[in-house]
């Protein structure tokens, strides 16, 4: 995960947190957490990305969309991220920025 941009870390959450992610969907909630527009231009070549690194499979959903689906490797990046930041923060700040969100 060192190795992505903030931006696709916000779509491998994003993903993560969905309950049907899908590309209008992730779209959405990532215009909502940035509060502006997020154009495709931006969106899908990111995408592919997490893709390519084997964080999230993508399969047709029909023949205009797209679902995707965090993978175990996905899974994983993101637990150990998660230890990674507790690292830095007392449990306190932990929690309390976890409970805010």
């Amino acid at each position: 995960m060192y190795d992505l941009t903030g931006f696709q870390r916000d779509l491998l959450y994003t993903v993560a947190g969905l309950d049907e992610p899908h590309g209008l969907a992730i779209k959405e909630e990532m215009e909502d957490y940035y509060e502006k527009e997020v154009h495709h231009g931006r969106l899908y070549p990111n995408l592919d990305t997490i893709v390519e690194k084997g964080l999230v499979n993508k399969s047709e959903k029909d023949r205009r969309t797209n679902e995707y689906q965090l993978t175990n490797r996905g899974r994983r990046e993101i637990e150990d991220r998660q230890k990674w930041e507790r690292q830095y923060l007392s449990e306190e700040e932990y929690t309390d920025a976890v409970v805010s969100e």
